[in-house]
């Protein structure tokens, strides 16, 4: 566990990139979408995507926490699984203090009716409709889905490098492809939309969750034969 530890205080050494630009991005997209809402002569509820511009990154987190902190993590004679936990440990709690900000404004909007404006940057029409749990595991899932996806990209390269991130892309993008002609095929398009439709933000969390679950053994299983 020390050791999982001495790998999250590791990754902070570089704050600015795994704090500030977080912070810096949920700001600035707030800020330019509350302009835009301000410009916008209308009193009733405007929304904007300008939300998700941090959930984006932390796919770049996650491929940065690998290829810049696991080579200098190996000569320290830190062991992969010390190095997994302690990374994942980490981008956990940096995505809970991102879910807490996300909830925090959403209740402030509610409460100035959409900062005076009536724009809404954190309160997003069906995801926080519910429990604010629900909203809360909501953004927290979707966070940690970018980071492991960027992460596991970036163990795919370490491992196999510019070849085997290339056959991953396009065999993900084969794989969609084939998912949705059968689907086609089999007229399964019905079933799939009354799947989506009967799912509430808490369900959706708990299927993505799933598969970050089956994604993060995934990556842990690649990075035990990466190569710094």
């Amino acid at each position: 566990m020390s050791r999982a530890v001495a790998v999250a205080r590791m990754q902070l050494i570089n704050k600015w990139t795994y704090i500030g630009w977080p912070l810096t991005i949920l700001a600035a997209s707030f800020l330019m979408s509350l302009a835009i809402f301000a410009l916008i002569p209308v009193q009733e509820g405007k929304y904007g995507g300008g939300s998700q511009a941090p959930m984006w990154y932390f796919m770049v987190l996650g491929i940065q926490s690998m290829t810049l902190v696991f080579p200098f993590s190996q000569g320290l004679s830190i062991s992969r699984k010390a190095f997994y936990l302690g990374t994942l440990g980490l981008f956990s709690l940096i995505a809970l203090g991102m879910t807490g900000l996300y909830l925090v404004g959403g209740a402030i909007e509610g409460a100035t009716n959409g900062w005076g404006v009536y724009g809404f940057f954190f309160k997003i029409p069906w995801v926080t409709d519910g429990p604010w749990y629900s909203t809360a595991a909501f953004f927290f899932v979707v966070m940690m889905f970018m980071f492991i996806i960027g992460f596991w990209f970036a163990t795919i390269f370490k491992r196999w490098g510019t070849t085997g991130v290339l056959i991953s892309t396009v065999g993900t993008g084969v794989l969609l492809i084939g998912l949705g002609a059968l689907s086609t095929l089999w007229e399964w398009w019905g079933v799939i939309g009354n799947w989506f439709y009967v799912q509430t933000p808490l369900s959706i969390s708990g299927w993505t969750a799933l598969l970050c679950v089956v994604l993060a053994a995934g990556s842990y299983s690649t990075l035990r034969r990466a190569t710094p």
